[in-house]
């Protein structure tokens, strides 16, 4: 698998005197709710490229419910185009008549898509950021609409672009792969990790664990319980993991469950129920405060086009247990214990490994502290800035 370093040289076509650009931005995504993975993303490279490029102009266009002041600058334009047509089946619509409008009226240098979604009958140069295309691995795992119109769709957003950044090698090969789009139009551009991260000291590990885990040790999952992040088979191995060594530790899982419908039945064939912990989604500090606790990260996804929670804990100095499978490797390198998602007892024994072995916790610990080290939003939001400036 190609390493995360070999991040794709960036050709720049125009010269160093080039003119201002005027930029519009897809800021869609937020919408006045706690921020996901692409919400994080999206803040933390425009918010810098804003800041750190003051003469250029920013359009960004956002929901007509949108009030956050994350890009509170002057060379900025908040724009709340209308009609906000939030459903899959009218996207289409929505990016072909008030997108193109849009584009049509403000004459942008180019057009930015944080989510992805590009106006094909558009003029304008215009760069989707394709985080994953977890959609045409796993359909089922959307609704029906959601997924008629990725996979519709984003096969012609690919070929439309005139760049296209994404966040990991794996996802780069698996647009050229499924998509057909040349290996030179696309920049992996990567992700990077919130400074908040820390590792706790002891009274603040003991303190948040008796909140949080009647003061036990735990495995901790955070992310929203999307089928793809593969809760039932993590309840599964830890199910069997308590069952096999009969130890007091608890897994606590953050974040909110996509479809409960799913999950609700499975609890009731979970033994060890007791010992697991659903917090629903939590604050900022909250993930500070109990990723920082946790004895472990237990991240298991069938599909990950980065997993910002592995180099979450490498800056929180909590050993990583992480799949095997697509980015996954990539971005935890030798610094994460690596299991089968699809195999609850290679799932279970990996938990006991962490859990029975302390060398090895510290050699995670310790190579994660150096791993963290290539992963920076300063870094992620250069390099997304030199791909919109290498279409101007």
């Amino acid at each position: 698998m190609p390493n995360i370093h070999n991040i794709i040289t960036i050709h720049t076509f125009a010269a160093n005197n080039r003119q201002d650009m005027k930029i519009a931005v897809n800021c869609w995504i937020l919408r006045n709710k706690q921020l996901d993975g692409i919400g994080n993303f999206t803040v933390e490279t425009i918010s810098r490229i804003i800041r750190q490029n003051p003469n250029d102009t920013f359009l960004i266009m956002c929901d007509k419910k949108y009030s956050e002041k994350y890009f509170d600058f002057p060379n900025v334009e908040l724009h709340k185009v209308f009609p906000a047509l939030r459903h899959p089946v009218l996207y289409f619509f929505y990016m072909e008549t008030s997108v193109k409008r849009f584009l049509a009226i403000h004459k942008p240098d180019v057009f930015l898509s944080m989510d992805g979604f590009l106006s094909l009958s558009s003029t304008a140069k215009q760069i989707p950021v394709i985080y994953d295309l977890n959609f045409e691995h796993y359909p089922k795992d959307l609704k029906w609409r959601n997924r008629f119109y990725y996979r519709t769709f984003f096969k012609k957003f690919a070929h439309k672009a005139s760049r296209i950044a994404t966040i990991s090698d794996y996802s780069k090969q698996d647009i050229i792969n499924l998509y057909g789009v040349d290996e030179s139009k696309i920049v992996n551009v990567s992700c990077g990790i919130k400074e908040k991260f820390r590792p706790l000291s002891e009274s603040e590990i003991l303190s948040t664990r008796e909140k949080v885990s009647e003061g036990k040790p735990y495995f901790f999952f955070i992310g929203s319980m999307h089928p793809r992040k593969n809760i039932i088979r993590l309840l599964q191995a830890f199910d069997l993991f308590k069952e096999k060594y009969k130890t007091n530790v608890k897994l606590v899982l953050a974040g909110p469950i996509w479809d409960n419908n799913e999950i609700q039945p499975f609890l009731k064939e979970i033994k060890n129920i007791k010992d697991i912990i659903f917090t629903g989604r939590i604050s900022d500090d909250e993930l500070k405060m109990q990723l920082g606790s946790a004895m472990a990260l237990s991240f298991m996804p069938t599909f990950e086009g980065f997993g910002l929670p592995i180099v979450e804990a490498f800056q929180a100095e909590v050993p990583v247990l992480c799949s095997n499978v697509t980015s996954m490797p990539e971005v935890a390198g030798d610094a994460a214990l690596l299991a089968d998602p699809f195999n609850i007892n290679d799932i279970s024994e990996k938990m006991f490994k962490i859990y029975s072995d302390d060398t090895l916790k510290r050699e995670l610990i310790e190579k994660g502290k150096e791993r963290k080290k290539i992963f920076s939003w300063d870094r992620t939001a250069e390099l997304l800035y030199e791909v919109v400036k290498s279409v101007v």
